[in-house]
C-alpha cells in the first residue's frame, strides 16, 4: 500500500515537471505571448481622431496649405485626401504621406481600410496627439456600402491609421512652376511620388553646372524654392530625396529652356512603390 502511494505520488510529480519542461521551456507556452499574437495582427496601426470638412463628397478644402490645388479633387488623389494635425503636418514636410485609415467602432465602419494623402494642415487638431480631418470622401470611405452618410453623421471617431506608400501607377513625378518665380528665382510645387511620398530635401542643378547641387529650400507646404542671386541656367534638373527611406532620384532636365511660371512640367520618372 506505502508502495502504491509512492508510485502515485512519483508518477504526479514527473508530470508536473514535464508540463513545466513543456509549457515554460525555450519552445514553451507563455500566456502572454497570446496577447502578443493578438497584437501582432494589428501590427503598425495606430490611435488617431478623425473628424471631416468640406462638402460630404468634396476633397475638404480647395487645394489646402499644401498647396496642390485643385489637383486634390482630380486623379490620382481623386479626393481621398485628409488635413492632419502638426504631429504628421510636420510643417509642410509631412505633405504628399500616404495613409491607411480604418474604424470599426460605429455600427456604419467597414473596418476596411482606406488610403488617403496628406494634403492640407488641421492646426487646431492637438486634442489627441494624432488627429485626421479628412476629406467628406474620404471620411465616407470607411463605411460599409451604403452607409457613408451615416459615418459622416458620426461626426467624430476613434480611428487606426499606419503610413503606407504612395502609389501612383502610371503617374511621373510633376513639377508645376510657382508663379512668383523669375530668372533668378525658382520655386516650384512637387507632386504624385511614389513610395514615401513626402520629401526630406530638393536640390538644383543648373544646366551649365554639371556636377554642382544647390540645395532648394521649403518655402511652405509642397512647395520648395531657390533665390539663386543671378539668373538660372535652364535646361534645370530637380534631385528629391524621400523623407523615411532616404531614396534619391533625378529629374534630369526636367525644367526646359523657356520655361515659364505658371507652367507644370512632368518629368519621366517616380520612386520605386
Amino acid at each position: 500500500m506505502a508502495f502504491t502511494t509512492l508510485q502515485n505520488t512519483f508518477f504526479l510529480l514527473t508530470f508536473a515537471a514535464t508540463f513545466s519542461v513543456l509549457f515554460n521551456g525555450c519552445h514553451g507556452f507563455y500566456p502572454k505571448l497570446i496577447n502578443a499574437s493578438l497584437a501582432a495582427s494589428e501590427y503598425g496601426w495606430s490611435p488617431a481622431g478623425a473628424t471631416w470638412y468640406g462638402s460630404p463628397t468634396g476633397a475638404g478644402s480647395d487645394g489646402g496649405s499644401c498647396g496642390y490645388g485643385g489637383s486634390v479633387s482630380q486623379a490620382p488623389f481623386s479626393s481621398l485626401v485628409s488635413a492632419v494635425g502638426p504631429s504628421l503636418y510636420k510643417s509642410g514636410k509631412g505633405c504628399g504621406a500616404c495613409y491607411e485609415v480604418k474604424c470599426t467602432n460605429n455600427s456604419a465602419c467597414s473596418g476596411k481600410p482606406a488610403t488617403v494623402v496628406v494634403t492640407d494642415e488641421c492646426p487646431g487638431c492637438v486634442s489627441e496627439s494624432t488627429h485626421f480631418d479628412l476629406s467628406g470622401t474620404s471620411f465616407g470611405a470607411m463605411a460599409k456600402s451604403g452607409q457613408a452618410e451615416k459615418l459622416r453623421d458620426a461626426g467624430v471617431l476613434q480611428i487606426q491609421f499606419r503610413k503606407v506608400e504612395c502609389n501612383y501607377p502610371g503617374t511621373t513625378i510633376a513639377f508645376h512652376v510657382d508663379s512668383g518665380s523669375n530668372p533668378s528665382y525658382f520655386a516650384t510645387l512637387i507632386e504624385y511620388e511614389n513610395g514615401d511620398g513626402d520629401l526630406a530635401s530638393v536640390d538644383l542643378k543648373q544646366a551649365l553646372d554639371s556636377d554642382s547641387w544647390q540645395p532648394m529650400q521649403q518655402s511652405w507646404g509642397a512647395v520648395w524654392k531657390l533665390d539663386a542671386g543671378s539668373q538660372l541656367q535652364a535646361p534645370l534638373s530637380i534631385r528629391l530625396t524621400s523623407l523615411d527611406s532616404g531614396s534619391t532620384i533625378v529629374a534630369a532636365s526636367v525644367i526646359p529652356a523657356g520655361w515659364q511660371p505658371g507652367k507644370t512640367y512632368r518629368s519621366v520618372v517616380n520612386f520605386k512603390a
